[in-house]
């Protein structure tokens, strides 16, 4: 750690620090309000990376005069908790390092994260359905709010589609690693005849953008519909047209939401999502062309299959792009999604 703090770059997030206090002391700092609010909490995000920083220096040099104890004592039982300590901070120095890999501006946002079913009918609508747990318990793992933001439910059974909103540190960031297509294997629940079938649906994520970043959209380029919300029955159907379906006409980008009873509140939701759509496309597009330039042949988007979930005859999650892979798919199912993720940005960040 002693000499890390090049690697986290520390000596340009304080710099960084600096430039936005410069900022702040501007007097017409406050005339964007929106502008300014995005300065601050990039400004919050800072302080806590260095303080993270600095608190876990402290904590390894404190560690290191407890084994230096411990071995002088020669007590098993002491060392024992020693190294399982031990284990807890490099799972925290991993942490760090997996952020710093997370140097793309959009990565320390909040997200949006959409399943929507493949063909296969039930059967792959009961597959998102299994997906939203999973992704529902992985966010929640990290600490993060996770909210359901839009849902359309299988005919019979499962979800047809649905869309969470996940508010926490660098949710993007790690939740990006997920977007593509994710095949289940596995003996059909809903066939008599107990045959193995195969179902896929795909998983796309896109950052919430702050407020600052402006993306302009003009009232003639939207078409909105509004519709009931759907839901189980009885007191929780809306019984108004509260939700709300956008459309941005010039890229046939479609939206919607059904979080609020409120159709304005679900107009604005739809509105930041289809900002925050639009404005990762044109990055997309940026990086398609650095690609075309470069040469590079690999494609950029989420429409390819990353990763298979096998049931039977055997147990196995296994990631197409980096080779990982886990038997114990219960435990994958129940969440367990870092060692993929952390496979797939470490992979990233060496091409």
């Amino acid at each position: 750690m002693k000499n890390s703090g090049g690697i986290f770059d520390l000596v340009r997030k304080e710099r960084e620090i600096e430039s936005l206090h410069k900022q702040m002391e501007d007097s017409a700092f406050w005339n964007k309000p929106d502008e300014a609010s995005g300065i601050m909490q990039k400004l919050s995000r800072l302080k806590n990376e260095i303080a993270a920083f600095i608190t876990l220096e402290e904590e390894l040099e404190q560690y290191a005069a407890m084994v230096s104890d411990a071995e002088k004592l020669d007590d098993e039982a002491f060392l024992e908790e020693i190294r399982l300590e031990g284990v807890k901070l490099e799972e925290r120095i991993h942490g760090l390092e997996m952020k710093r890999i997370l140097s793309h501006e959009l990565d320390p946002l909040n997200c949006f994260l959409s399943i929507n079913a493949g063909a296969g009918g039930t059967e792959a609508c009961d597959w998102v359905e299994m997906l939203s747990r999973m992704y529902g318990r992985w966010a929640a793992s990290r600490g993060w709010k996770v909210e359901v933001v839009d849902r359309l439910d299988g005919e019979v059974a499962g979800i047809k589609n649905i869309t969470f909103k996940f508010t926490g540190d660098f949710a993007y960031g790690f939740a990006k690693a997920e977007r593509g297509v994710h095949r289940l294997v596995r003996i059909s629940p809903f066939d008599a005849n107990a045959r193995r079938h195969t179902s896929f649906a795909s998983v796309d994520v896109i950052p919430e953008i702050e407020e600052s970043i402006e993306v302009e959209i003009r009232p003639d380029e939207l078409r909105v519909d509004t519709f009931r919300s759907s839901g189980a029955g009885g007191q929780h159907v809306n019984t108004t047209d509260s939700a709300v379906r956008m459309t941005h006409l010039p890229t046939g980008i479609v939206v919607s939401s059904q979080q609020e009873r409120s159709q304005i509140k679900n107009r604005e939701i739809c509105l930041k999502m289809l900002k925050s759509k639009i404005y990762e496309e044109k990055l997309r597009e940026k990086e398609r062309q650095i690609a075309t330039i470069s040469g590079d042949k690999k494609e950029i988007g989420w429409g390819s299959q990353i990763r298979s979930y096998v049931f039977q005859p055997y147990t196995l999650v296994k990631d197409t792009r980096t080779k990982h892979e886990e038997g114990d798919i219960h435990k994958v199912m129940d969440g367990a999604l870092d060692p993929f993720i952390d496979a797939y940005l470490q992979q990233e960040s060496t091409v």
